[in-house]
């Protein structure tokens, strides 16, 4: 027997004249991530729309504003913004560093040997957002990882 599983609080068999069961709570979407743009804004504008539903963007002037959990994006990133975000915010605290798409080898190398998670060149806000939802996917993957 083959069940389907839907939004809809059912099981969905493939089965003549099965009957189908509730299943709570499967229509409740994940609680989504926030995203703390740090730097500069405009590269980021229209960031905001590539998100998974459920995902916030909100811009800070500086990484102590940040509660731990939350994604930080340094937009137009440099090593010594990486290094003071990492100093500052929770160690799960996932940090991803924006940089120009003609940014040089030597510039990705640094801001993640300063403690990015990870590095994106250029702006597409699609290929952005990709990379923040994997590092959404890493950061609850790694919650599991120390549990006594």
């Amino acid at each position: 027997m083959r069940v389907q599983l839907n939004r809809s609080d059912r099981n969905e068999a493939f089965v003549p004249n099965s009957t189908a069961l509730p299943v709570p709570g499967l229509d409740r979407q994940r609680p989504g991530a926030a995203v703390v743009v740090l730097g500069q804004a405009g590269r980021v504008a229209a960031l905001a729309a590539q998100l998974p539903a459920g995902w916030s963007v909100r811009f800070a002037a500086s990484a102590r504003e940040v509660d731990p959990g939350e994604i930080v994006l340094i937009s137009g990133a440099r090593e010594g913004a990486v290094r003071d975000a990492r100093a500052v915010v929770a160690r799960r605290t996932r940090i991803v560093a924006l940089v120009d798409e003609d940014a040089a080898a030597d510039l990705v190398t640094a801001v993640l040997t300063a403690g990015a998670d990870a590095c994106v060149r250029g702006g597409q806000p699609a290929i952005l957002a990709s990379h923040l939802v994997a590092c959404r996917r890493r950061q609850l993957a790694d919650r599991w990882t120390n549990v006594p």
